[in-house]
């Protein structure tokens, strides 16, 4: 079980490798249920195993004030236990019949996933099926289950300076809405969630109406939807699902900093990230020129960033950029960097100001373009290797707004982007008034 979160920009820049697919030659289906719980169905003939894919449309946004890492919590207790399955039975089953299973949460959605032999699909549609609706708690399980979120915490934040600033950023970056908390919770909050919390998240957001069935594998769409019908099918909808009502952020109009030091930092490192929109408020044509945008600028040794700052002016032991917009309301666009040993990070923060200010000033060059575009399609065949991968795609773009269209006509999309999208993007991104600068700093560097 994991929280979905960005911690560090470069372990960011490895996750959106998974981004959009490709324009996709399979097959793909999907049928809406009487209930209605959509099911997509990406066919996978390679080998007689399929990926189960259970996304709710309800992420840690979604949290009532004052429970924050309520969803996150809930995704925990969802493993212990129905009347007809008990506490520890569900991953049980999965393991004894040579599946494994896990799930994760992000501020948009939470997911439950199984990859087993393609006999075995109808057995784990019966397994989700039931928690489902029948989900028992009882305090002898949520508190030490609580006490395990908390360890969590301690472990992927607390204890790693990067993973505290990252935390930071998003406080200072939204004002308002609800993606400034993190998804794993603030402690003091977690520490007070109960029970009753996690029962009144699930009876309001656990319904077959709020979910997508993903089915990635050696299944025909008339078995997923002959099994779907059997086991989702009878499911009702106890109550309507609820709107997802957010704060909206107010338009920015300062940058602002943050400035931390922690004994535990090895060495200083630097990072700024700029507000955007989500990928569903922008045409795939404007959104596509972003992700360009963000790899000529920093995605990978020939990138303007690295080439300028480590290999020609030696001050940065690395740097990059990022785009993220696969988000239900805001996106975005950051760059990093982390100065070599003797280098003050000031000099390192005007070394990526100047490059970026030269790439608005100036635009990139039709070689840079053909460059990341060809990168950007080369990265994405990969995920056709990957069941789980193609998967989560998909779910990733129909819980935050996008379509299957986006998903399928990627790769025809992104040739269409021209230079002068790319230029106008670089022009329209990089607002400080949008901006937050993170900089941490070994405790001895205290003046």
């Amino acid at each position: 079980m994991a929280f979905l979160k960005r911690v560090l920009p470069v372990v960011l820049a490895l996750i959106l490798a998974a981004g959009p697919v490709r324009a996709l030659d399979i097959d793909l289906s999907t049928f809406t249920l009487d209930n209605g719980m959509q099911v997509v169905v990406i066919p996978d003939r390679r080998a007689p195993v399929v990926t189960h894919m259970v996304w709710y449309k309800v992420g840690a946004a979604d949290e009532p004030e004052g429970k924050a890492g309520i969803a996150h919590f809930l995704e925990h207790l969802m493993f212990k236990g129905t009347p007809r399955y008990p506490d520890g039975a569900f991953s049980r089953i999965i393991r004894a019949n040579g599946g494994n299973d896990n799930a994760f949460t992000s501020q948009d959605y939470t997911a439950y996933f199984q990859r087993v032999m393609k006999d075995r699909l109808g057995l784990v549609m019966e397994l989700e099926a039931d928690r489902m609706h029948n989900l028992v708690l009882t305090d002898e399980n949520v508190l030490p289950e609580r006490a395990v979120v908390q360890e969590e915490r301690r472990e992927r934040i607390e204890n790693e300076p990067g993973g505290l600033l990252a935390e930071q950023l998003d406080a200072a970056l939204f004002l308002a809405h609800p993606y400034g908390k993190p998804v794993i919770g603030w402690m003091s909050e977690v520490a007070e969630l109960t029970r009753e919390d996690a029962l009144d998240f699930y009876a309001r957001h656990y319904e077959p109406a709020n979910a997508i069935l993903i089915v990635a594998g050696d299944v025909t769409p008339e078995e997923v939807r002959t099994l779907a019908e059997r086991h989702y099918g009878p499911l009702k909808n106890r109550r309507p699902v609820a709107e997802r009502r957010r704060a909206v952020e107010p338009p920015p109009n300062a940058e602002r900093r943050v400035l931390m030091r922690d004994a535990r930092a090895s060495s200083p490192t630097w990072q700024r990230q700029y507000l955007t929109p989500a990928a569903r408020q922008l045409p795939q044509r404007e959104e596509l020129a972003m992700s360009l945008l963000a790899d000529i600028l920093g995605g990978g040794n020939q990138s303007r960033l690295y080439q300028t700052l480590t290999v020609e002016k030696k001050i940065a032991a690395h740097a990059g950029a990022w785009f993220d917009a696969d988000m239900l309301d805001y996106g975005n666009i950051g760059v990093y960097a982390a100065p070599n040993g003797g280098v003050a990070v000031e000099e390192v923060e005007k070394g990526v100001d100047a490059v970026l200010a030269e790439l608005v000033a100036n635009g990139a060059t039709q070689e840079e373009l053909d460059r990341s575009r060809n990168s950007l399609i080369a990265g994405e065949t990969y995920l056709l290797d990957s069941q789980e991968s193609l998967a989560r795609v998909f779910g990733v773009a129909l819980t935050t707004g996008q379509t299957i269209e986006d998903v399928m006509n990627w790769e025809r999309d992104i040739a269409q982007v021209t230079l002068e999208d790319v230029n106008k993007a670089a022009r329209t991104a990089f607002d400080a008034r949008a901006s937050v600068t993170g900089i941490l700093l070994p405790e001895a560097a205290i003046q």
